[in-house]
Parts: C-alpha cells; sequence; structure tokens
C-alpha cells in the first residue's frame, strides 16, 4: 500500500472537543419567581441558524429536533422522523411523525426539510454546513467546480406528501440514518417565516425543538431559552436555559465553583485539578472523539514504516494521561474511537504499548533519525504542556538528541501548513465525530475528501475502496466488519500515530444532582436538579 500527501479540498468542518460538549448550568437553579433555571458557561455563537453554527451546539440542539438521534446507550432513535427506510442504501424514504410544529404553530413538514437542505447545500449561500449534504444526487449542480450553479434544488429530494419525502444519494450509504442525528445540523428544518429574513433568524430563530428563543441573541450578551409547552418529545425537566458567553474559560471554571453557573465544558489545563476541586461533580463521558500524533509523510526520514511505529511505542500514553489529562482519557488502541460502534479493541497491539527497548531498536533497524526532529501544535491552545511531554518522551526513548516542540503564533497559522502539507515533524491531529460511527472517523481521515485536510496526509486505493464497501451496506453488523476491515488495512501502513481515546468531561455547581449524557454530551433538557432529588 502506497503513502503519500492527499491534499484534496475537504469536505466538512473540523469539529473541536468543545463543539461538540454540551454545557449547562445557572446563576440560580431556582429562581425568586420560582422558575428551574440552570445556566450554561459557552462561548460567543458563530450562528444559531442550524444550517450555518459551528460552535453553537448548544444552543441550536436546544432550539431544534432533529430527525434521529443516538441514545445514551449508542442506539439510533426516531425522533421526528417515524422512520427512515432504504433497501438498497441509496434511496431512503423518510416519513415524519405526526404532531410536530415549529414554535410558532407551523406544521413541520417533507418542504420544511427539503427547502431547507437545498438552502443548505446551495454555494452561493455560503452556509457553513453546506458539505454535510455532499452525498445527496444534485448537490454537485448546487457546487460546481466553477461557474455559478444552474439550479437551486438537489435532484436526490422529492417531497411525496406533507409527511413523507425521499432522498436519493449519489453512491450508497448505510449510515445515512445516523448522520440525521442531532450532531449534523445541517440536515434540521427551516420554517417558511427563516427565509422572511435569514439575518434576522439567525439572531432570533424559530426551532422545533425542546425551548424557544426568548429576545434576540446580542453579541457578548447571554442567551435564554425557555421549555416550549407544546413540544411533542419528552418534556424538559427545566424550565429555563441561559447560555453565558465567556471569552476566558478560567473565569467560567471559578464561577462554577462559586455556584454563579451551573456547568461548563472541561477543558484539558483543568482536567488535573477537577478532582479535587469539584470531587464528585466530574462527569466524564465516552465520546467520538480521537486523537493522534500525524506524521509528515511527504518527509523521507518518516517514510519507513518502522520509524513510525517507533515514536508511537516510544510514549507512555498512560503516563501523560495521568499528568496532563488528570486520567481522564483512555489511551487508543484502534484508528477509531472507542466510543464507535465495533470499533475494534486492542487492533493497535503492542505498536500501542509503551515498549521503549523495543522503540528504539525499531529505530536503529531503519537506519536510525538525521536531524532535528520538530513536533509541531497550535499555539495559544493549551497544548505546550501536552506536547513538551511526547518530546521528553521521545528525546529520552529514542535517543534522538534534538527533539523540539514548534507552536504555532495561532490556529490558523498551524491548520494553513497542515492543509499545505508543509509540516516539519509530527503533528497535532485530532478528530470529534459528529455521529458515532466508525465511517465518519475514516472518512476524515483516510479518504481525499475527509473532514480533515492533511491531519493524516495519506491514502491509499485499496483503503478508499474498503471504506465505500462498507459504507455501501445496509446491514449494520456487516457494515462494521467493512470498516474494521479498513482499519486493518491501515494498521499494516500504520500513517499516523494513535495516542487517545477522548472524553468529553464537565464540571458543575451543587444545583445539578445529575447530568444524563449521549455521544458524549450532556442531554440539555434532561438535567437533574439537586431540589429534585
Amino acid at each position: 500500500m502506497g503513502v503519500h500527501n492527499g491534499r484534496a479540498a475537504a469536505i466538512g468542518v473540523l469539529a473541536l472537543v468543545v463543539t461538540l460538549s454540551g454545557c449547562s448550568g445557572s446563576d440560580d437553579a431556582s429562581a425568586e419567581d420560582g422558575t428551574r433555571s440552570v445556566s450554561i458557561a459557552e462561548g460567543e455563537p458563530d450562528h444559531l441558524n442550524p444550517g450555518r453554527q459551528t460552535v453553537a451546539f448548544d444552543q441550536t440542539m436546544a432550539l431544534f429536533s432533529p430527525l434521529t438521534s443516538i441514545d445514551s446507550d449508542g442506539e439510533l432513535q426516531m425522533v421526528v422522523a417515524e422512520s427512515v427506510e432504504s433497501d438498497d442504501a441509496v434511496t431512503w424514504t423518510i416519513t415524519l411523525a405526526d404532531g410536530w410544529t415549529f414554535h410558532d404553530g407551523e406544521p413541520v413538514t417533507a418542504e420544511s426539510y427539503v427547502r431547507a437542505w437545498n438552502t443548505v447545500a446551495y454555494a452561493p449561500n455560503a452556509w457553513e454546513n453546506n458539505g454535510q449534504l455532499a452525498n445527496i444526487a444534485g448537490y454537485a449542480d448546487l457546487n460546481p467546480a466553477e461557474g455559478e450553479p444552474t439550479t437551486e434544488e438537489m435532484s436526490g429530494l422529492a417531497v411525496v406528501d406533507d409527511r413523507t419525502f425521499t432522498v436519493t444519494l449519489s453512491a450508497p450509504d448505510g449510515q445515512f440514518p445516523l448522520q440525521l442525528s442531532q450532531a449534523q445540523t445541517g440536515f434540521y428544518p427551516l420554517p417558511s417565516v427563516a427565509y422572511d429574513d435569514l439575518e434576522a433568524f439567525d439572531r432570533a430563530p424559530v426551532g422545533n425543538g425542546p425551548f424557544r428563543m426568548e429576545g434576540t441573541w446580542e453579541d457578548d450578551e447571554p442567551i435564554t431559552v425557555t421549555a416550549w409547552a407544546d413540544y411533542p418529545g419528552e418534556a424538559p425537566t427545566v424550565d429555563e436555559i441561559v447560555f453565558k458567553p465567556y471569552a476566558d474559560m478560567n473565569t467560567a471554571y471559578t464561577d462554577v465553583q462559586a455556584g454563579d453557573t451551573d456547568l461548563m465544558f472541561l477543558t484539558a489545563d483543568k482536567m488535573t485539578s477537577a478532582a479535587g476541586d469539584f470531587g464528585d461533580r466530574v462527569y466524564s463521558f465516552d465520546a467520538p472523539g480521537i486523537s493522534f500524533l500525524g506524521l509528515p509523510l511527504y518527509d523521507e526520514r518518516y517514510a519507513d514504516v518502522r520509524v513510525r511505529q517507533a515514536i508511537s511505542m516510544a510514549i507512555d500514553r498512560d503516563a501523560v494521561n495521568e499528568v496532563i489529562y488528570g486520567g481522564l482519557y483512555e489511551p487508543a488502541t484502534a484508528f477509531t474511537p472507542s466510543a464507535e460502534q465495533g470499533t475494534p479493541v486492542g487492533l493497535c497491539g503492542e505498536l500501542c504499548e509503551y515498549d521503549p527497548d523495543a522503540a528504539k531498536e525499531l529505530l536503529t533497524e531503519a537506519g536510525g533519525f538525521e536531524g532535528t526532529m520538530e513536533i509541531v501544535y497550535p499555539g495559544g491552545a493549551g497544548l505546550d504542556a501536552l506536547y513538551e511531554a511526547y518530546a521528553n518522551q521521545l528525546r529520552q526513548n529514542l535517543g534522538i538528541a534534538d527533539v523540539v516542540t514548534k507552536p504555532s503564533t495561532d490556529w490558523a497559522e498551524f491548520a494553513e501548513a497542515r492543509t499545505n502539507g508543509e509540516m516539519t515533524g509530527p503533528f497535532f491531529s485530532r478528530w470529534g465525530a459528529l455521529y458515532p460511527s466508525q465511517q465518519n472517523t475514516l472518512r476524515t481521515f483516510f479518504t481525499p475528501t475527509g473532514g480533515c485536510v492533511g491531519c493524516v496526509p495519506y491514502t491509499d486505493q485499496e483503503v478508499i475502496d474498503q471504506i465505500a464497501a462498507a459504507d455501501a451496506t445496509v446491514d449494520p453488523d456487516a457494515a462494521i466488519e467493512g470498516y474494521v476491515a479498513a482499519q486493518e488495512l491501515i494498521m499494516a501502513d500504520f500513517p499516523a500515530v494513535p495516542t487517545f481515546f477522548e472524553t468529553y468531561n464537565f464540571v458543575t455547581s451543587e444545583a445539578i444532582a445529575d447530568l444524563p449524557a449521549a455521544v458524549g454530551s450532556p442531554i440539555l433538557s434532561q438535567i437533574v436538579l439537586a431540589e429534585d432529588e
């Protein structure tokens, strides 16, 4: 199998850990007027329109409900959809459950989806979640390589009646029902009022979710949503959620300790102190995130697979986990997260186990390493201690005299260099899947149109074909076998070093008694307050 630089433009958005987190809390879990309220520490949203947001997952998923969802056991459940069915994994029939409306009373119909999806996919709109619809037939017509599109509708979408529409894909995909779940917000419906003024709608969206918007989103101001009395799904357990924007999550951490905010996503630099500060109010959830050390396979010093294997075996993942992550992560043993269905246990075997003697021997067999090994990562992201730990271990355990860290100025500089294949040594590489299928992670890293350009600069046609074969399988168990077979092919080339299966971690104030979760993130509508215990 070949090793070379895959530099095709990717479809999709890099999902950082924080974007997949659901966080919630409150200044007062019970206000003086009896309102049962929680507040959430968040970053500032980019958009509230589900077709556009990339960092406002919590707000969007409070205001809108998806066609399907993944429950706390990792199983697919129908939400707005009554059924999503196909005989061939190409043409899918989606039937909507009865009784769903938007917050303004407008019925949620098949047209609510078809019109919204065409709007998301129409290239001139430049909506951020455009790529989520890339496998629908006719998407290419709305996104031509050159010039303007000559149509505004995808040929693969057809309304059958008010509650039924069909979706024809450009390639078979048995994972399509999973893609319609909560985090893929490009598949959400929009009410007709949205099209009257899309900019105004972005500031005061009308959704179909368990909470409705109160007022208008103003920059750097809290966003309040209240429980919608007519919600046809499971009723919210709280009356109100206040999303509080923080420019500095250290301040948020202090506020949660003081009870001024109720819930926040735990950043990596607080993982070692959280247990001492919060005790049993630290929640750690298995998540569809995985981190790697990417390797510059276009540099001949990393061309020998034994060099790549040696780097992996020289890393003491258990020690890094304790020192950097407070023991909250899990050392990776495969190329997809353990939270994704069917991820093979221990696929990596001894290559992901700490063995400095074997690592040094492998490197010697490969002819050693010449020059300085630069470990590259995005500066300003709180990653310094992690990459210093990697550098120290590689220096000591491989006997390479010059192993140094090289942070970029910022994320933009790092991402541009990685995309352009300009990495000078092992580098930051991770993905948080938007749905818990091996498909999402494997496509992202190991196909030329994945969502993480340069994260693993490796493409191999046999691997691509195997992933496509698994995609085409309707039976979920057979599909899992196909994705595992793709991982086994990747293992032979070992193009990147799996480091950690991620968990998504949260801390709460004393106002929250329990935090139910699915796919690594809290279910905001079902938070249990201490007063209800």
